[in-house]
């Protein structure tokens, strides 16, 4: 497998602390950590494959360095690229906007040529709306959804399964 982009912004921390757990339980030297407050878009087109991290925030907002390197997010051109994204939200105080951020950032990399993998079942969440949520598959969200705040209990097994089924896609993409 080559090289691997993680790009992920944490406002609190808890996002840095989850990434910092990805990265032990990849179990690979394949990873390339960045934080997107750092990135340019040059970065992006440095990798065929990314892993992208990020918490949504209040209204469905993304996190904050995700928000100002937005607008140059959308330029990128995600052809050729497998992109895998997982998202922090608060599926109780928020759950009209859990995981927002996943599902913007998805439909970008969509819209702009790229494939998605690591889509991550709805099940066994209680959330009453979500940007992440795909619309032609039932059930399933864009990536993994964390919810740190009502289910830390849940994170190390969500993020082992996730990781788990990332790799097994991963060798399925056709180079």
């Amino acid at each position: 497998m080559s090289n691997i982009g993680l790009f992920y912004g944490s406002d609190t921390g808890v996002t840095d602390d989850i990434t910092r757990d990805f990265v032990t339980y990849w179990e690979e030297n394949n990873l390339e950590v960045m934080e997107i407050g750092d990135a340019c878009v040059s970065d992006f087109e440095k990798y065929d494959t990314l892993i992208l991290g990020l918490s949504t925030w209040y209204d469905g907002d993304l996190q904050s360095d995700w928000e100002v390197f937005f607008d140059d997010f959308q330029t990128i051109d995600f052809s050729g690229k497998t992109v895998a994204i997982y998202g922090l939200g608060d599926q109780i105080g928020y759950a009209e906007y859990f995981i927002d951020g996943v599902g913007i950032l998805a439909k970008i990399i969509l819209a702009k040529g790229g494939k998605i993998i690591g889509f991550w079942p709805t099940e066994g969440y209680r959330f009453t709306d979500s940007v992440a949520l795909i619309d032609e598959q039932e059930g399933m969200f864009y990536g993994l959804a964390l919810d740190h705040d009502n289910e830390s209990q849940l994170t190390d097994q969500r993020l082992k399964a996730w990781i788990t089924q990332v790799k097994a896609e991963l060798v399925m993409v056709p180079n």
